[in-house]
């Protein structure tokens, strides 16, 4: 399954946290969901909706929204939750390390026949855990964090891009590098062999998105 679009050479991945931004509840909202379909406007290729204090019910809510006004081909992968992802068809699911396991999700979609284009993707951090995401048949891993960052603090210290770089050696899944990642970083991370990268603030906190993803296109080419 080919993950990267045809148009670009690196994948970019806009990870979202409503908790970080102004207002209400309600309002937080209603900013995350303008805030998406900027970013997939903007060229962002995947949205991994990270809202882990919703309940079900608003999770569904949040994901159908989304993907009515996202405009295609920005693809919505939904953090931990495979109910959700598959029950608002959605483009796929992202596992951490203790979510479902990874074999047990492809089972499932297999017994639905729900594969095909349906994209499960696994976060990782260390180069074991990568590995045995590969053997498990990911389509890809999120590793990280690679640098110093907030919302990834209880993951320990920073991976570093040596490690990036023997994790992009060692398995043949796409990487997609997380963690502290800036305009200054990016194409560090590409250079190590990074098939993309993900980010919250980058993404999120950005003025003019537009004006990030063309310098990440540019920077990273």
């Amino acid at each position: 399954m080919s993950l990267l679009p045809r148009t670009c050479k690196v994948l970019l991945c806009y990870v979202t946290d409503r908790k970080t931004l102004p207002g209400s509840v309600a309002g937080q909202t209603r900013l995350l969901l303008e805030k998406m379909e900027g970013a997939a406007r903007a060229g962002v290729d995947w949205i991994q909706v990270r809202e882990k204090d919703l309940s079900v019910r608003e999770l569904v809510c949040l994901v159908e929204e989304a993907a009515r006004t996202i405009p295609r081909p920005c693809r919505i992968l939904v953090n931990d939750r495979l109910d959700v992802a598959l029950v608002t068809g959605a483009g796929g699911v992202h596992l951490g390390e203790r979510s479902l396991p990874l074999a047990e999700a492809k089972r499932f979609l297999r017994e639905k026949n729900r594969s095909g284009d349906f994209l499960l993707g696994v976060s990782t951090h260390s180069l074991e855990a990568a590995q045995a995401a590969e053997k498990s048949d990911a389509d890809y891993v999120i590793f990280g964090p690679v640098y110093e960052t907030p919302s990834k603090a209880a993951f320990g210290p920073p991976q570093g891009i040596d490690l990036l770089a023997k994790v992009c050696e060692r398995v043949s899944l796409p990487v997609i590098a997380i963690g502290g990642i800036t305009l200054g970083n990016a194409p560090e991370c590409v250079r190590a062999g990074a098939a993309g990268i993900a980010a919250i603030r980058l993404f999120q906190d950005a003025r003019d998105i537009t004006d990030v993803v063309r310098a990440l296109r540019n920077s990273c080419a």
